[in-house]
Protein backbone atom coordinates (compact mmCIF):
# COMPACT_ATOMS: atom_id res chain seq x y z
CA UNK A 1 0.00 0.00 0.00
CA UNK A 2 1.63 3.31 -1.20
CA UNK A 3 1.64 6.89 1.19
CA UNK A 4 -1.27 7.88 -1.44
CA UNK A 5 -3.64 5.00 -0.43
CA UNK A 6 -3.29 4.70 3.12
CA UNK A 7 -6.37 7.95 4.01
CA UNK A 8 -8.97 5.51 1.47
CA UNK A 9 -11.23 4.09 3.84
CA UNK A 10 -13.54 0.41 2.57
CA UNK A 11 -16.21 1.13 0.75
CA UNK A 12 -19.40 1.80 2.42
CA UNK A 13 -17.51 2.96 5.57
CA UNK A 14 -17.73 6.61 6.59
CA UNK A 15 -16.19 8.62 8.92
CA UNK A 16 -17.82 12.14 10.73
CA UNK A 17 -16.25 15.20 11.12
CA UNK A 18 -17.23 18.80 12.53
CA UNK A 19 -19.58 19.88 12.49
CA UNK A 20 -21.72 17.14 11.36
CA UNK A 21 -20.57 14.78 14.39
CA UNK A 22 -21.59 17.28 16.62
CA UNK A 23 -25.12 17.59 15.11
CA UNK A 24 -25.09 13.58 15.53
CA UNK A 25 -24.52 14.24 19.00
CA UNK A 26 -26.97 16.69 19.77
CA UNK A 27 -29.77 14.88 18.31
CA UNK A 28 -28.60 11.78 19.52
CA UNK A 29 -29.79 13.39 23.13
CA UNK A 30 -32.78 14.81 21.68
CA UNK A 31 -33.83 11.49 21.09
CA UNK A 32 -32.96 9.55 23.31
CA UNK A 33 -34.23 11.87 26.43
CA UNK A 34 -37.58 11.86 24.11
CA UNK A 35 -37.88 8.71 24.05
CA UNK A 36 -37.10 8.79 27.99
CA UNK A 37 -40.03 10.81 27.98
CA UNK A 38 -41.98 8.36 26.58
CA UNK A 39 -41.08 5.54 29.06
CA UNK A 40 -38.15 4.11 26.91
CA UNK A 41 -35.73 2.49 28.77
CA UNK A 42 -31.99 2.82 27.35
CA UNK A 43 -29.98 -0.37 26.33
CA UNK A 44 -26.63 -1.11 25.32
CA UNK A 45 -26.01 -4.30 23.13
CA UNK A 46 -22.59 -5.92 22.68
CA UNK A 47 -21.09 -5.12 19.23
CA UNK A 48 -20.57 -8.68 18.90
CA UNK A 49 -22.33 -11.74 19.16
CA UNK A 50 -22.58 -15.64 19.05
CA UNK A 51 -24.43 -16.31 15.63
CA UNK A 52 -26.57 -18.59 17.21
CA UNK A 53 -28.25 -15.63 18.77
CA UNK A 54 -27.55 -12.92 16.60
CA UNK A 55 -29.73 -14.05 13.51
CA UNK A 56 -32.45 -16.25 15.52
CA UNK A 57 -35.49 -15.89 13.20
CA UNK A 58 -34.29 -13.12 11.14
CA UNK A 59 -33.80 -14.36 7.58
CA UNK A 60 -31.60 -14.99 5.35
CA UNK A 61 -30.88 -11.20 4.25
CA UNK A 62 -29.33 -10.11 7.52
CA UNK A 63 -27.35 -13.49 7.24
CA UNK A 64 -26.09 -11.75 4.33
CA UNK A 65 -25.10 -8.71 5.85
CA UNK A 66 -23.57 -10.06 9.23
CA UNK A 67 -19.71 -10.21 9.04
CA UNK A 68 -18.57 -12.90 10.76
CA UNK A 69 -15.67 -14.11 12.68
CA UNK A 70 -14.77 -17.24 14.87
CA UNK A 71 -14.20 -16.76 18.62
CA UNK A 72 -10.32 -17.49 19.50
CA UNK A 73 -11.75 -18.81 23.05
CA UNK A 74 -14.59 -20.78 22.15
CA UNK A 75 -13.96 -21.68 18.55
CA UNK A 76 -17.91 -20.95 17.96
CA UNK A 77 -18.65 -18.19 15.33
CA UNK A 78 -19.67 -14.93 16.25
CA UNK A 79 -20.88 -11.93 14.02
CA UNK A 80 -21.30 -7.94 14.12
CA UNK A 81 -23.93 -6.84 15.05
CA UNK A 82 -25.77 -5.63 11.57
CA UNK A 83 -29.05 -5.16 13.52
CA UNK A 84 -29.89 -4.00 16.50
CA UNK A 85 -33.29 -5.67 17.17
CA UNK A 86 -32.74 -9.14 17.24
CA UNK A 87 -30.26 -8.00 20.45
CA UNK A 88 -32.79 -5.99 21.95
CA UNK A 89 -35.45 -9.53 21.45
CA UNK A 90 -32.79 -11.23 23.66
CA UNK A 91 -32.74 -8.95 26.56
CA UNK A 92 -36.05 -8.55 26.68
CA UNK A 93 -36.68 -12.43 26.72
CA UNK A 94 -33.36 -13.90 28.25
CA UNK A 95 -31.89 -10.71 29.94
CA UNK A 96 -34.41 -8.71 31.40
CA UNK A 97 -37.30 -10.94 31.98
CA UNK A 98 -39.83 -8.33 33.01
CA UNK A 99 -43.50 -8.85 32.99
CA UNK A 100 -46.47 -7.17 31.15
CA UNK A 101 -45.32 -4.23 28.23
CA UNK A 102 -41.41 -3.27 28.28
CA UNK A 103 -40.11 -0.38 26.49
CA UNK A 104 -36.27 0.06 25.16
CA UNK A 105 -34.41 2.43 23.32
CA UNK A 106 -30.76 2.30 21.98
CA UNK A 107 -28.44 4.00 19.69
CA UNK A 108 -25.25 2.43 18.37
CA UNK A 109 -23.04 1.52 15.12
CA UNK A 110 -23.44 -1.55 13.33
CA UNK A 111 -21.79 -3.12 10.77
CA UNK A 112 -22.47 -4.56 7.53
CA UNK A 113 -20.97 -6.77 4.91
CA UNK A 114 -22.88 -4.87 2.06
CA UNK A 115 -24.54 -1.81 1.86
CA UNK A 116 -28.12 -2.20 2.72
CA UNK A 117 -30.08 -1.01 -0.30
CA UNK A 118 -32.78 0.52 1.61
CA UNK A 119 -30.90 2.57 4.02
CA UNK A 120 -27.64 3.75 2.72
CA UNK A 121 -23.71 2.62 3.83
CA UNK A 122 -22.62 -0.25 5.82
CA UNK A 123 -21.76 1.75 9.37
CA UNK A 124 -24.76 3.19 9.77
CA UNK A 125 -25.32 4.18 13.61
CA UNK A 126 -28.76 2.73 14.27
CA UNK A 127 -31.41 4.03 17.14
CA UNK A 128 -34.39 3.31 17.70
CA UNK A 129 -37.63 1.80 19.91
CA UNK A 130 -38.78 -1.63 20.95
CA UNK A 131 -42.06 -2.15 22.54
CA UNK A 132 -42.01 -6.12 24.21
CA UNK A 133 -45.04 -7.50 25.55
CA UNK A 134 -48.32 -5.84 23.86
CA UNK A 135 -49.88 -8.05 20.99
CA UNK A 136 -52.74 -4.70 20.33
CA UNK A 137 -52.80 -2.43 18.05
CA UNK A 138 -52.68 0.33 20.05
CA UNK A 139 -48.79 -0.80 20.57
CA UNK A 140 -48.39 -0.23 17.03
CA UNK A 141 -50.15 3.42 16.96
CA UNK A 142 -47.66 4.50 19.68
CA UNK A 143 -44.61 2.96 17.47
CA UNK A 144 -45.68 5.01 14.95
CA UNK A 145 -46.64 8.23 16.69
CA UNK A 146 -43.06 8.41 17.94
CA UNK A 147 -40.84 7.59 14.62
CA UNK A 148 -43.20 10.82 13.30
CA UNK A 149 -41.94 12.75 16.69
CA UNK A 150 -38.53 11.19 16.17
CA UNK A 151 -38.39 12.86 12.50
CA UNK A 152 -40.17 16.30 13.47
CA UNK A 153 -37.11 16.22 16.53
CA UNK A 154 -34.99 15.58 13.44
CA UNK A 155 -35.94 18.58 11.45
CA UNK A 156 -37.91 16.82 9.24
CA UNK A 157 -40.72 18.61 6.96
CA UNK A 158 -43.42 16.87 4.76
CA UNK A 159 -43.32 13.54 5.65
CA UNK A 160 -44.79 10.35 4.00
CA UNK A 161 -45.69 7.74 5.40
CA UNK A 162 -46.24 4.20 3.89
CA UNK A 163 -48.29 1.31 6.14
CA UNK A 164 -48.64 -2.33 5.07
CA UNK A 165 -49.92 -5.56 6.52
CA UNK A 166 -47.94 -8.57 6.04
CA UNK A 167 -50.90 -11.14 6.54
CA UNK A 168 -52.70 -9.69 3.58
CA UNK A 169 -50.56 -11.25 1.22
CA UNK A 170 -49.71 -14.11 3.76
CA UNK A 171 -52.98 -15.23 4.11
CA UNK A 172 -53.74 -15.49 0.69
CA UNK A 173 -51.01 -17.53 -0.28
CA UNK A 174 -51.32 -19.67 2.60
CA UNK A 175 -55.31 -19.86 1.24
CA UNK A 176 -53.57 -20.86 -2.77
CA UNK A 177 -51.16 -23.39 -0.80
CA UNK A 178 -48.82 -23.14 -3.74
CA UNK A 179 -45.54 -25.08 -4.23
CA UNK A 180 -42.43 -23.04 -3.17
CA UNK A 181 -40.82 -22.39 -6.21
CA UNK A 182 -44.40 -20.84 -7.84
CA UNK A 183 -44.54 -18.66 -4.63
CA UNK A 184 -41.33 -17.70 -4.35
CA UNK A 185 -41.98 -16.55 -8.09
CA UNK A 186 -45.30 -15.11 -7.08
CA UNK A 187 -43.32 -13.05 -4.44
CA UNK A 188 -40.64 -11.53 -6.76
CA UNK A 189 -43.11 -10.59 -9.78
CA UNK A 190 -45.36 -8.46 -6.64
CA UNK A 191 -41.66 -7.07 -5.00
CA UNK A 192 -41.33 -5.80 -8.69
CA UNK A 193 -44.92 -5.17 -9.58
CA UNK A 194 -45.17 -6.99 -12.55
CA UNK A 195 -48.47 -7.02 -13.10
CA UNK A 196 -48.58 -9.53 -16.00
CA UNK A 197 -46.37 -11.73 -14.70
CA UNK A 198 -48.76 -12.38 -11.28
CA UNK A 199 -51.57 -12.57 -13.48
CA UNK A 200 -50.21 -15.34 -15.53
CA UNK A 201 -48.97 -17.39 -12.34
CA UNK A 202 -52.05 -17.03 -10.69
CA UNK A 203 -54.04 -18.26 -13.76
CA UNK A 204 -51.89 -20.84 -13.95
CA UNK A 205 -51.98 -22.30 -10.70
CA UNK A 206 -55.11 -21.17 -8.78
CA UNK A 207 -58.20 -22.86 -9.81
CA UNK A 208 -60.82 -20.79 -7.03
CA UNK A 209 -61.47 -17.94 -9.06
CA UNK A 210 -62.16 -15.55 -6.17
CA UNK A 211 -58.92 -15.73 -4.74
CA UNK A 212 -57.51 -15.52 -8.20
CA UNK A 213 -59.35 -12.63 -8.29
CA UNK A 214 -57.83 -11.04 -5.29
CA UNK A 215 -54.05 -12.70 -6.02
CA UNK A 216 -54.17 -10.68 -9.04
CA UNK A 217 -55.59 -7.46 -7.48
CA UNK A 218 -53.26 -7.35 -4.49
CA UNK A 219 -50.17 -5.78 -6.14
CA UNK A 220 -52.57 -3.23 -7.78
CA UNK A 221 -54.40 -2.12 -4.48
CA UNK A 222 -52.08 0.87 -3.41
CA UNK A 223 -52.93 4.38 -3.36
CA UNK A 224 -54.19 6.74 -0.60
CA UNK A 225 -56.41 6.38 2.38
CA UNK A 226 -59.33 5.54 -0.34
CA UNK A 227 -57.93 2.68 -1.33
CA UNK A 228 -58.98 1.05 2.09
CA UNK A 229 -62.34 0.96 1.16
CA UNK A 230 -61.76 -0.48 -1.91
CA UNK A 231 -59.67 -3.08 -0.89
CA UNK A 232 -62.16 -4.25 1.68
CA UNK A 233 -64.65 -4.91 -1.58
CA UNK A 234 -61.87 -6.58 -3.44
CA UNK A 235 -61.00 -8.75 -0.75
CA UNK A 236 -64.51 -9.74 0.65
CA UNK A 237 -64.22 -12.90 0.18
CA UNK A 238 -60.43 -13.05 1.51
CA UNK A 239 -59.91 -14.92 4.92
CA UNK A 240 -60.97 -13.49 7.93
CA UNK A 241 -57.25 -12.75 9.32
CA UNK A 242 -56.85 -10.59 5.62
CA UNK A 243 -60.45 -8.61 6.97
CA UNK A 244 -58.86 -7.93 10.67
CA UNK A 245 -55.08 -6.83 8.89
CA UNK A 246 -57.35 -4.19 6.74
CA UNK A 247 -59.51 -3.12 10.07
CA UNK A 248 -55.81 -2.91 11.56
CA UNK A 249 -54.80 -0.71 8.70
CA UNK A 250 -57.42 1.21 8.93
CA UNK A 251 -57.72 2.07 12.58
CA UNK A 252 -53.96 3.12 12.17
CA UNK A 253 -54.96 5.16 9.79
CA UNK A 254 -57.34 6.89 12.08
CA UNK A 255 -54.69 7.01 14.74
CA UNK A 256 -52.03 8.49 12.91
CA UNK A 257 -54.02 11.65 11.07
CA UNK A 258 -55.42 12.53 14.66
CA UNK A 259 -52.50 12.77 16.49
CA UNK A 260 -50.23 14.26 13.13
CA UNK A 261 -52.53 15.80 10.11
CA UNK A 262 -50.20 16.80 8.76
CA UNK A 263 -48.51 13.64 7.38
CA UNK A 264 -49.20 12.63 4.16
CA UNK A 265 -50.32 8.52 4.37
CA UNK A 266 -49.69 6.13 1.48
CA UNK A 267 -50.76 2.03 1.55
CA UNK A 268 -49.23 -0.79 -0.60
CA UNK A 269 -50.87 -3.78 0.31
CA UNK A 270 -48.48 -5.73 -1.56
CA UNK A 271 -45.66 -4.10 0.76
CA UNK A 272 -43.47 -7.08 1.00
CA UNK A 273 -40.08 -5.65 3.08
CA UNK A 274 -39.34 -7.70 5.55
CA UNK A 275 -41.52 -10.65 4.97
CA UNK A 276 -39.33 -13.59 6.53
CA UNK A 277 -39.19 -11.23 9.60
CA UNK A 278 -42.27 -9.30 10.08
CA UNK A 279 -45.85 -10.36 10.78
CA UNK A 280 -48.06 -7.62 11.09
CA UNK A 281 -48.30 -3.85 10.57
CA UNK A 282 -44.96 -2.81 8.24
CA UNK A 283 -44.23 0.91 7.88
CA UNK A 284 -41.77 3.42 6.00
CA UNK A 285 -41.34 7.16 6.47
CA UNK A 286 -40.08 9.22 3.32
CA UNK A 287 -39.28 13.00 3.31
CA UNK A 288 -38.87 14.87 0.31
CA UNK A 289 -34.79 14.63 -1.34
CA UNK A 290 -33.77 11.36 0.32
CA UNK A 291 -34.62 8.21 -1.96
CA UNK A 292 -34.80 5.50 0.61
CA UNK A 293 -36.45 4.93 4.13
CA UNK A 294 -35.60 7.82 6.82
CA UNK A 295 -37.53 5.33 9.58
CA UNK A 296 -38.28 1.69 8.97
CA UNK A 297 -40.58 -0.22 11.58
CA UNK A 298 -43.31 -2.89 12.03
CA UNK A 299 -44.64 -5.77 14.10
CA UNK A 300 -42.38 -8.45 14.52
CA UNK A 301 -44.04 -11.17 17.11
CA UNK A 302 -42.57 -14.50 18.78
CA UNK A 303 -38.81 -13.45 18.08
CA UNK A 304 -38.17 -13.92 22.03
CA UNK A 305 -39.25 -17.84 21.24
CA UNK A 306 -35.53 -18.91 20.48
CA UNK A 307 -34.71 -17.51 23.80
CA UNK A 308 -37.47 -19.52 25.70
CA UNK A 309 -40.05 -16.48 25.76
CA UNK A 310 -42.29 -15.42 23.09
CA UNK A 311 -43.27 -12.16 22.93
CA UNK A 312 -45.47 -9.74 21.16
CA UNK A 313 -43.08 -7.22 19.68
CA UNK A 314 -43.31 -3.78 17.57
CA UNK A 315 -40.84 -1.41 16.91
CA UNK A 316 -38.72 1.12 14.57
CA UNK A 317 -35.56 1.76 13.78
CA UNK A 318 -33.50 4.88 12.43
CA UNK A 319 -29.89 6.00 11.16
CA UNK A 320 -28.84 8.52 12.94
CA UNK A 321 -26.18 10.26 10.15
CA UNK A 322 -28.89 10.45 7.54
CA UNK A 323 -31.25 11.85 10.17
CA UNK A 324 -28.40 14.52 11.42
CA UNK A 325 -28.38 15.87 7.63
CA UNK A 326 -32.28 16.90 7.80
CA UNK A 327 -31.40 19.65 9.04
CA UNK A 328 -27.55 20.62 8.58
CA UNK A 329 -26.40 23.85 10.25
CA UNK A 330 -22.94 25.41 10.88
CA UNK A 331 -22.69 25.12 14.61
CA UNK A 332 -23.51 28.56 16.71
CA UNK A 333 -20.45 30.93 17.29
CA UNK A 334 -20.25 31.26 20.83
CA UNK A 335 -17.58 30.79 22.37
CA UNK A 336 -14.76 32.71 24.70
CA UNK A 337 -11.50 33.21 23.20
CA UNK A 338 -8.16 33.02 26.53
CA UNK A 339 -4.63 33.83 25.46
CA UNK A 340 -2.12 31.43 25.94
CA UNK A 341 -0.41 33.66 29.27
CA UNK A 342 1.06 31.52 32.00
CA UNK A 343 -1.19 33.31 34.36
CA UNK A 344 -3.14 31.49 37.82
CA UNK A 345 -5.97 34.70 37.74
CA UNK A 346 -6.52 33.76 34.36
CA UNK A 347 -6.29 29.63 34.95
CA UNK A 348 -8.82 30.44 37.42
CA UNK A 349 -11.01 32.59 34.90
CA UNK A 350 -11.28 29.96 32.53
CA UNK A 351 -12.22 26.72 35.16
CA UNK A 352 -14.86 29.14 36.36
CA UNK A 353 -16.33 29.65 32.91
CA UNK A 354 -16.01 25.71 32.02
CA UNK A 355 -17.70 24.64 34.92
CA UNK A 356 -20.72 27.65 34.64
CA UNK A 357 -20.61 25.54 30.79
CA UNK A 358 -19.10 28.27 28.63
CA UNK A 359 -16.81 26.89 26.02
CA UNK A 360 -13.63 28.62 26.11
CA UNK A 361 -10.55 27.91 23.80
CA UNK A 362 -7.38 28.84 25.22
CA UNK A 363 -4.73 29.96 22.73
CA UNK A 364 -1.53 27.76 22.69
CA UNK A 365 1.81 29.44 22.78
CA UNK A 366 2.54 29.98 18.99
CA UNK A 367 -0.80 29.29 17.90
CA UNK A 368 -1.42 31.24 14.26
CA UNK A 369 -4.81 30.73 14.19
CA UNK A 370 -7.02 33.50 16.18
CA UNK A 371 -10.58 33.42 17.80
CA UNK A 372 -12.83 33.60 14.77
CA UNK A 373 -11.27 30.12 13.56
CA UNK A 374 -12.65 28.87 16.74
CA UNK A 375 -15.91 30.02 16.20
CA UNK A 376 -15.51 32.68 19.58
CA UNK A 377 -17.67 35.49 19.39
CA UNK A 378 -15.90 36.75 22.27
CA UNK A 379 -12.06 37.08 24.85
CA UNK A 380 -10.89 37.14 27.50
CA UNK A 381 -9.36 40.51 28.26
CA UNK A 382 -7.22 41.62 31.85
CA UNK A 383 -9.30 44.50 33.33
CA UNK A 384 -7.14 45.91 36.11
CA UNK A 385 -6.27 43.17 38.12
CA UNK A 386 -9.62 40.75 36.72
CA UNK A 387 -9.73 39.06 33.89
CA UNK A 388 -13.24 39.82 32.34
CA UNK A 389 -15.21 38.33 29.11
CA UNK A 390 -15.47 40.72 26.53
CA UNK A 391 -17.29 40.71 22.66
CA UNK A 392 -14.68 41.16 20.06
CA UNK A 393 -14.32 44.27 18.25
Amino acid sequence: MTIADRWLLPDGMDEVLPPQATRMEELRRTLLDLYDRWGYDLVMPPPVEFLDSLLTGTGTDLDLQTFKLTDQLTGRMMGASADVTPQVSRMDAHSLKRQGPVRLCYCTTVLRAQADKHQGGRSPMQVGVELFGHAGLEADIEVLRLALSSLEAAGASKVHLALSHIAIYRELVRAADWRADVERALFDAIERKAFTVVDELVAANVEDANLARMLSELPRLHGGAEILEHARVVLADAPSAVQEALEQLVRLHRGVAAEHPEVSLYFDLAELRGYQYHTGMVFAAYVPGYGQALSKGGRYDDTGQAFGRARPATGFSMDLKQLATLAEREPPTDGIWAPSEQDAALNDAVGRLRAQGERVIQALPGQRTGPESHRCNRHLVRQADEWRVAPLN
